[in-house]
């Protein structure tokens, strides 16, 4: 049986998926893992668990299905994300992730200033953030001078597969345009004055599309994961647009909405739209731009309730259902890591408003889940006001499988999500655009046939007005509590 396989590394755990060549999932395989936060603002990751994890996924795989023929392999990971290696390929420091790490605000400020934001935005497409790769690989020369001096080389988790698996040095055009201010994003090019003056030592990697072959599989790789030498492996990109191609959410007028840990969206169109408080990006594939956003919890502020109460998702889904709109009066703001897009405030902090003795869990369940449809609804605002033209939205990711947060987000944003059958996610889409780049003309295979979409959740016309007055307070909460938040926020910097 012809298939490919595709491996994506995320925040929280590492996917693979073994697919058949008409998009039937043969096997699925999963691997946990933990992000390391050795201070306040700080969220990094040991490079060497993403290969360890692809090896063991790879080998499951195989042995779920030992008659299966490998036939090409796709690779994702979250991002963008700052992997520093020396000659060697040997990390000179753990990882330091995307836009949840905040610890590069100084270099963000410094830089903003020698280069201005209008000349950052003209060449890059987008202001410099803690979403940014750039200056996180400033703050490494300013604050690791040992690990600094070791560096030769850049990568994201999906070019450090493709490195492990075939020896080659590449990374995707769409991640490298999250590499501000280090890549010209009209020309499609690394940007050599700023490269030098912020990245000087560190060999360019070569840029090429997502869906396009990296190497071919070695014969020491091979002999790990139990992939045939010889395989054709592709470049890769970040999840998040990984698990765009995999619900066929690319095109022009498409927005992809990502439930996982962090809560990610991407607009698809052929212009490159500028907006301070989102990234303009690259697209997957040549000749797409993107304008993205992403809330920095979501599935990962939902745990961190679970854990706290003690109780199970079923349990907290029931009561938070019981609970109604509007959560009996409670009011949260989601910004427990900090905010990404489009407040791009890394001190913001979570609130909860209106508490009283008489709330439960299911009460703050509900008030969480509704404060990331706010936040979700803040991003497609901002978005639209930048021109975007959404006009489809498909859902995908873990968070799918549960109907009440679905249906919230679209009683809170007024606006329907069409669900695919599969929402296994970014790896599926690794493995579909692996499958492209090997098939022969003509016989390449559609993601509509592959996932067709299969259900449609619609926003509850009697739960718009609730919803309006919700958002409203949501804006006014953000801005009455900004100042003392930020006051605890370097409080908590020192400790």
């Amino acid at each position: 049986m012809r298939c490919t396989l595709g491996v994506d590394i995320g925040t929280s755990s590492s996917k693979g998926v073994l697919v058949a060549d008409d998009g039937t999932i043969l096997a699925t395989a999963t691997r946990a893992h933990e992000v390391d936060r050795p201070h306040t603002g700080w969220v990094e990751m040991d490079a060497r668990i993403w290969w360890d994890e692809f090896v063991a996924i790879a080998r499951e795989l195989r042995e779920a299905h030992p008659d299966a023929l490998i036939t090409a392999a796709g690779v994702s990971g979250m991002g963008p994300c700052v992997l520093l290696a020396d000659e060697h390929d040997e990390p000179v420091r753990p990882a330091i992730l995307y836009g949840v790490d905040t610890r590069a605000a100084e270099q963000i400020d410094r830089m903003t200033d020698e280069l201005g934001p209008e000349e950052i935005t003209r060449i890059g497409g987008s202001t410099l953030t803690s979403q940014s790769a750039g200056p996180k690989i400033a703050w490494v020369a300013d604050e690791d001078p040992d690990a600094w001096q070791r560096a030769k080389r850049l990568f994201m988790p999906a070019s450090w597969l493709a490195r492990k698996l075939t020896g080659a040095y590449v990374l995707d055009h769409q991640s490298a345009s999250q590499s501000s201010p280090l890549y010209d994003i009209e020309n499609e090019r690394w940007h050599d004055v700023w490269w030098q003056q912020y990245a000087d030592g560190i060999e360019q990697p070569p840029l090429t599309w997502a869906g396009e072959i990296a190497g071919t599989v070695t014969a020491t790789a091979s002999a790990l994961t139990g992939i045939p030498e010889g395989t054709p492996v592709i470049t890769g990109t970040i999840d998040a647009w990984s698990e765009a191609v995999s619900v066929g959410a690319h095109g022009d007028g498409d927005l992809m909405l990502m439930y996982g840990t962090t809560m990610f969206l991407i607009a698809t169109g052929a212009q490159t739209l500028r907006t301070p408080s989102m990234w303009t990006t690259a697209g997957a594939f040549a000749g797409t731009r993107n304008l993205a956003g992403g809330l920095s919890t979501s599935g990962a502020l939902t745990a961190w309730l679970k854990d706290l109460t003690d109780a199970d998702y079923p349990q907290l889904l029931a009561e938070a259902e019981a609970s109604g709109p509007g959560a009996r009066g409670l009011l949260m703001l989601p910004y427990f890591a900090g905010e990404r897009t489009p407040i791009q405030d890394p001190d913001a902090r979570g609130v909860i408003a209106g508490l009283t003795l008489s709330h439960g869990r299911g009460d703050l369940y509900r008030a969480a889940l509704e404060a990331t449809a706010l936040g979700v609804r803040h991003n497609v605002e901002t978005m639209r006001a930048a021109g975007a033209d959404i006009r489809r939205i498909v859902a995908v990711g873990g968070g799918t499988q549960g109907r009440l947060w679905l249906q919230i987000v679209s009683d809170a944003t007024g606006l329907a999500q069409q669900i695919p059958a599969t929402t296994i996610g970014a790896s599926y889409g690794a493995a579909f655009l692996a499958a492209s780049a090997t098939a022969p003309a003509g016989q390449e295979p559609r993601i509509d046939t592959w996932n067709p979409v299969t259900e449609t959740i619609t926003p509850d016309p009697a739960a718009q007005p609730v919803y309006d007055e919700l958002f409203d307070r949501y804006q006014r909460l953000y801005a009455g509590t900004r100042d003392v938040v930020h006051e605890l926020a370097a409080v908590q910097r020192a400790l």
